[in-house]
């Protein structure tokens, strides 16, 4: 069997290779006859929907009055002798053209001839209808844009290697249309979302991704280093601390959309760079974020699919506002029968019962969220409000106001994802040192996790910080819902690989 694969490698290779051959003959043909493999620009007037649309209803046998001009990529030609048929594809949809000897003369049909799939044109003349009905641009010109050199593989659509679709985007975009509409779904989400925000006050802001300290979340960063500077930076967990900086300084309705770097594990719901959008709101706190929670998400799902009922793989998710609330005493002992309002010496030895590995090195807090994360997180569907979280494990939220154990934080989970994480903000300025403090010891213990003693920061926090209510929300997780995209890689662009080499 290895044999035979190896002699199968071997002749594809070898076709591939004299398919590349062939068309680098076909490009120096045109470079003879006049004709730029690599044209500069081309004038288009039409794409591909529109002239679809508003020709739908044109009577066989009639013409448009009006000369279009257009332009796409080869994806089919079938014909011979004097008139030939093909698709183009454009950045819409597809288009068939009609090139006639009689039409466009002599040396352009010859040339049109040695076009070949893949190859980027641009044409000239009127719209038709076929005796089958079909939309059609009848060429009266036509100009080869651009030489593919490469062919398209063949039976690319439906291809199952996964690992190939991510590396090639550039191809998987051109044969599945699918995933184009992925991508374009993920860009009207962003916009809807950011307009929502503009509506309701909020001004969009940017802040250094390159950053003296970790902070802003409990991760492992990517360290770099600033050679004029001489010294270390970090690409940016979050932009919390910086959002929170402006509203020190006034603002009072800030957000930021980009992309945060975390030097962590790769799985279907992890990449890592992925895009998240950080709202702050000052004279708000959690309860206030919740409901703007649901309505940033709940407009997203209804503003793209029309409906806030989603098919995400095998469930039909609700988004429908008011969303579940639980809290995480709750949870634990609804999903998992445990009770966690025991003592820390009891709590480790539940946790090595129910298999936490190192329970006896893990503070209470991370105890409960290993919990959390083993018993719980997978059993939530619908979209649920996870609330009051252990104060160890957030350093920069408000105690809640009945229960200093805990803090005013909450997650959203949808499919047993992580969608959200907010809190109440923490503005007091004497609270967060001490808790920057106890997360530098975690870090001399050898927790890379945990959050940097911001001297400036708490600088900011003195001069004085309004309440402040903060919400981020994972877009990847978000448009993988609303495309029911099995994992994060099939809603970015350009996912992390590792290399062939």
């Amino acid at each position: 069997m290895a044999k035979d694969m190896e002699v199968n490698n071997s002749e594809n290779a070898q076709d591939l290779s004299e398919l590349l051959k062939v068309r680098r003959e076909k490009m120096e043909y045109f470079k003879a006859h006049g004709m730029d493999p690599f044209a500069y620009n081309f004038s288009k007037d039409a794409d591909s929907i529109s002239v679809l649309e508003k020709y739908k209803d044109l009577e066989h046998g009639q013409e448009s009055e009006k000369e279009y001009s257009f332009a796409g990529r080869v994806m089919l030609k079938r014909g011979h002798g004097k008139a030939i048929f093909a698709h183009l594809q454009d950045g819409k949809g597809r288009l068939q053209i009609y090139v006639k000897l009689d039409n466009v003369g002599d040396k352009k049909f010859e040339a049109f001839e040695k076009v070949d799939i893949g190859d980027i044109l641009g044409v000239k003349g009127r719209i038709f209808k076929t005796k089958t009905g079909e939309v059609t641009v009848k060429v009266h010109d036509l100009v080869l844009l651009t030489k593919s050199l490469r062919p398209l593989p063949e039976k690319w659509h439906g291809l199952h290697d996964t690992d190939t679709r991510y590396r090639e985007r550039y191809v998987d975009l051109i044969v599945n249309p699918a995933v184009k509409e992925v991508f374009e779904t993920r860009s009207k989400v962003i916009s809807n979302i950011r307009k929502l925000l503009e509506e309701k006050g909020f001004m969009e802001v940017e802040t250094p991704m390159l950053q003296v300290l970790q902070g802003g979340a409990a991760a492992k960063p990517f360290k770099t280093f600033h050679n004029t500077l001489s010294m270390d930076l970090f690409l940016r967990i979050a932009p919390e601390l910086y959002l929170k900086r402006l509203i020190v300084g006034g603002f009072e309705k800030v957000f930021e959309i980009g992309r945060v770097f975390r030097n962590e594990g790769m799985s279907f719901k992890h990449n890592p760079e992925y895009t998240m959008i950080e709202i702050y709101q000052a004279y708000a706190d959690y309860e206030d974020i919740m409901k703007l929670t649901e309505e940033i998400v709940s407009a997203s799902v209804k503003n793209v699919l029309g409906t806030l009922k989603v098919k995400f793989k095998d469930h039909e998710i609700d988004f429908t506002p008011p969303w579940k609330r639980m809290t995480l005493t709750e949870a634990l002992r609804h999903f998992a029968g445990i009770n966690i309002d025991v003592s820390e010496k009891e709590l480790k030895k539940l946790a090595k019962e129910r298999g936490v590995d190192n329970a006896d090195n893990l503070g209470s807090g991370k105890i409960i969220n290993e919990l959390y994360d083993r018993f719980v997180e997978p059993h939530l569907i619908q979209p649920t409000f996870m609330t009051d979280y252990p104060l160890e494990t957030s350093p920069l939220a408000k105690k809640k106001r009945n229960n200093p154990k805990l803090v005013e934080r909450f997650e959203v989970i949808v499919a047993g994802m992580e969608l959200a994480n907010a809190f109440s903000e923490l503005n007091d300025p004497i609270d967060q040192r001490q808790r920057f403090e106890k997360q530098m010891e975690l870090k001399k213990a050898g927790d890379e996790e945990t959050e940097s003693l911001d001297e400036d920061y708490i600088k900011a926090l003195e001069i004085g910080m309004p309440p402040t209510g903060g919400l981020g929300i994972g877009i990847d997780r978000l448009i993988m819902l609303i495309t029911d995209s099995a994992s994060i890689r099939d809603v970015l662009l350009f996912p992390h690989m590792r290399p062939l080499t």
